[in-house]
């Protein structure tokens, strides 16, 4: 094939979508398992009973280009130096141009005792991140009526960092909305030494920590579930060796996560970490000229969510046309990311920011603050412009409007 995309996820479909309207029927192949489609930044609001498992997704079929040949397959080795990808069924792709677009793969096994104890029926632990296990989240928070409801953040890269305190916040509103807050204590251990890695949004979010009576623990890692004894083991990130044990009623757990394994094998294409190694700015590979990533299998350091690969989409199109048209790279990714930091039932806080953990944000108002407006939009209108506007190649992340916007912030500031 002409393209050949690896992942059938926000930013290969959003690819697969630009280049085979440009290229013509046929050129562009997208290699993608999966029958399902998530919109995945839906998972913490299912957690919080606002939305359903089946509202999140469309069957894949539905959603990639028609212009563009899905094959049903997973990539299990790359040859990068030849210019193939070997896949499950036995096929050898060989390709002019390689686009790696495989997301992130959840670790759970590699914390010893919490497949288990997510696989045990009307358990007390729980997780988002997947389709299997997200529609647990709810059941425990109405099955809790005392003890310690435990959150975790690991120690990995992973994505939507915001994700694992926004069902923090949205678990101690429904306690308090049910009448049980008083009997329930609420702690967060993450790995992080920070609460969020943008100060602008973490010295907001202290605050609404403290008021919530919500304990954080930094620098903390879930390194073992016993869940026959409901017991959380975690190790100290600053002293290895160093262990706490604690009792849950309910815990929420975030996997450490990576690379897949299939990508992370080969060696040629991915940095020390397991990352598809490419330059930052234009997100073409270092090495291969003809090989681009976009979202979260890339080595960029920027936040991994969907807002980033919209964001990436237009700069790698046209950075991988240029390579086509023997031209000079223009398109340059400035590390945006988004994140909406859901608190509650009715509040949000959209942090948005670049690289240098600088705030890049949209709209007029203080975006560190909690707002109903903010909610609404994450609710029901993101999930819009990710089905209509995002996966079919239209949106390039909000860059036009801020600059629209931005004349009144101007005159705000005057």
């Amino acid at each position: 094939c002409k393209v050949l995309v690896v992942g059938g996820g926000s930013g290969g479909c959003a690819l697969a979508a630009k280049l085979s309207s440009r290229l013509g029927k046929g050129k562009v192949i997208v290699l993608e398992p999966a029958e399902k489609h998530y919109y995945q930044p839906m998972f913490t609001l299912i957690g919080g009973g606002m939305k359903r498992l089946e509202h999140s997704h469309k069957q894949m079929a539905d959603v990639l280009p028609k212009k563009a040949k899905w094959l049903r397959e997973k990539a299990c080795e790359f040859d990068p130096d030849n210019n193939e990808v070997r896949t499950s069924g036995g096929n050898i792709i060989k390709y002019d141009m390689l686009l790696l677009a495989t997301g992130l793969q959840l670790n759970y096994n590699k914390i010893p005792g919490l497949e288990q104890a997510l696989s045990v029926p009307n358990g007390k632990v729980c997780s988002i991140y997947s389709p299997l296990y997200v529609e647990k989240v709810f059941d425990c928070l109405r099955n809790i009526n005392g003890g310690n409801a435990i959150f975790t953040f690991p120690l990995s890269s992973i994505k939507c960092a915001g994700a694992p305190q926004k069902i923090v916040y949205i678990a101690e509103h429904y306690f308090r909305k049910v009448g049980k807050r008083d009997d329930i204590s609420i702690t967060y251990n993450t790995a992080l030494p920070v609460l969020f890695g943008v100060k602008h949004y973490a010295d907001a979010l202290w605050p609404i920590m403290k008021k919530r009576n919500i304990t954080v623990n930094t620098c903390r890692n879930l390194v073992e579930v016993k869940h026959e004894q409901d017991i959380a083991i975690f190790e100290n990130v600053n002293k290895p060796g160093e262990f706490f044990e604690e009792k849950y009623s309910m815990l929420h757990a975030v996997p450490p996560m990576s690379a897949p394994d299939e990508l992370a094998r080969c060696k040629q294409l991915v940095d020390d970490a397991g990352y598809v190694n490419v330059d930052k700015s234009t997100l073409q590979h270092i090495k291969y000229k003809n090989v681009f990533a976009i979202g979260d299998n890339s080595s960029t350091p920027n936040s991994k969510t969907a807002a980033a690969a919209a964001a990436q989409s237009p700069v790698v199109f046209h950075n991988m046309m240029a390579v086509m048209e023997d031209k000079p790279l223009t398109g340059v990714y400035d590390g945006y990311a988004s994140c909406p930091l859901v608190t509650g039932y009715h509040t949000c806080m959209l942090a948005e920011f670049d690289y240098s953990l600088t705030p890049l944000e949209t709209f007029p108002v203080a975006q560190n603050k909690e707002r109903y407006s903010m909610f609404i939009m994450k609710k029901d209108f993101m999930p819009l412009l990710y089905w209509k506007l995002m996966l079919p190649g239209y949106w390039n992340g909000p860059a036009l409007m801020r600059n629209v916007l931005s004349v009144f912030k101007f005159k705000k500031e005057k």
